[in-house]
């Protein structure tokens, strides 16, 4: 690490790292070096409170690759689960994030005193739908569920866990849909390939009928989904338990 490899104290100045300018100093240890950098990078997530790229983080530290940064954010996550810290540092939506733990959620509520906004089964089957098959359109999403959407994807939109990404090329240009970032942080997913399949969410027969004529549904023997995805979508989304 460039900014790293040569501490200096002893004046006023600080060189970013908490460190003053002045009097020279041995080089620290490759250790001291990570675990200086975790406590910074601690201090970064604590600080944007939402997610955080890993392109930004290496911008804001001056001098740390982005490989670096990456190791000491896996030190960290690894660290505070050995440890069972009522702290997390998780990768999700392409970005990451301290959040606390999923079963730590009653006492975050009971302390909060306030309920997250629930996702109703029309909205979180529309959801599911937009997730597997996007982009596509509505009268996709109508053909599966068999009712109009309209009114749930109108929801779905400004709660930002959808949106337009543009028009198909057919009959109308209808407007095609999919996930947003958003939807990644609410129910925990690092990226789209960490969802589980149709069969583990408990899909109705008929979805998943559909979903296998199409070619959509995955194979049913994928393995296990990450710990933060393996289980249906809750009523109560558990990014609002984390943050």
């Amino acid at each position: 690490m460039e900014t790293m490899e040569l501490q200096e104290i002893g004046s006023d100045a600080d060189n970013g790292y908490g460190y003053g300018q002045g009097s020279r100093v041995a080089d620290p240890s490759p250790d001291a070096q990570l675990t200086r950098l975790q406590a910074v990078l601690e201090s970064l997530l604590l600080a944007a409170g939402a997610p955080v790229p890993i392109a930004r983080l290496v911008d804001a530290l001056q001098g740390p690759g982005r490989a670096e940064v990456q190791k000491a954010l896996e030190a960290l996550r690894a660290h505070y689960e050995r440890i069972e810290s009522g702290i997390r540092v998780v990768y999700v939506g392409g970005a990451w994030q301290l959040r606390t733990p999923p079963e730590h959620s009653p006492w975050v509520k009971r302390l909060l005193r306030e309920r997250p906004p629930r996702l109703s089964r029309p909205m979180l089957e529309t959801l599911a739908i937009i997730a597997y098959k996007q982009p596509c359109t509505k009268l996709e999403i109508e053909a599966i569920r068999g009712v109009d959407v309209d009114a749930v994807l109108t929801t779905l939109t400004e709660r930002r866990l959808v949106k337009v990404v543009g028009r198909k090329e057919a009959p109308g240009r209808p407007l095609l849909y999919a996930t947003t970032r958003e939807f990644l942080e609410v129910f925990g997913l690092p990226d789209l390939s960490s969802l589980p399949t149709l069969r583990e969410l408990g899909a109705p027969e008929d979805i998943l009928k559909m979903a296998a004529v199409e070619g959509e549904e995955p194979a049913a023997d994928d393995g296990e989904a990450p710990a933060e995805s393996a289980e249906a979508p809750p009523e109560e989304p558990p990014a609002e338990d984390g943050d």
